[in-house]
């Protein structure tokens, strides 16, 4: 009975702890607004992207990442600026916007 006391008071004091350490939202601040409420998921974590910003509230070691920045620039459009505890650099950001300059190109060929 005392171990399984013990158990849990072990699990909850991990849970307690995980939260209380737990990452600060990744932002993606976009180039142009989204024209309605849209959530994907990108680099292992749930994106909510409302006018011009995306946020991952509960990132992932994964989410601040070149790919999960091509993915979003994917989805929904140019990303002006990426951050979580750091922000990407100049040339990591063209990089990531690539795939949507890209892909906008397509795009307006297609159209015509």
């Amino acid at each position: 009975m005392k171990l399984q006391f013990l158990a849990a008071c072990a699990a909850l004091t991990t849970l307690a702890a995980g939260s209380a350490f737990a990452a600060e939202p990744v932002t993606a601040k976009l180039q142009s607004p989204v024209a309605e409420k849209t959530k994907f998921i990108a680099g292992g974590a749930m994106f909510v992207c409302e006018g011009d910003a995306c946020v991952a509230q509960a990132p992932t070691s994964q989410t601040f990442s070149g790919a999960a920045c091509k993915t979003i620039a994917g989805k929904v459009g140019p990303v002006a600026a990426f951050s979580g505890r750091k922000s990407l650099d100049d040339a990591r950001l063209a990089d990531c916007n690539a795939q949507a300059f890209a892909k906008a190109g397509q795009q307006q060929l297609a159209k015509q």
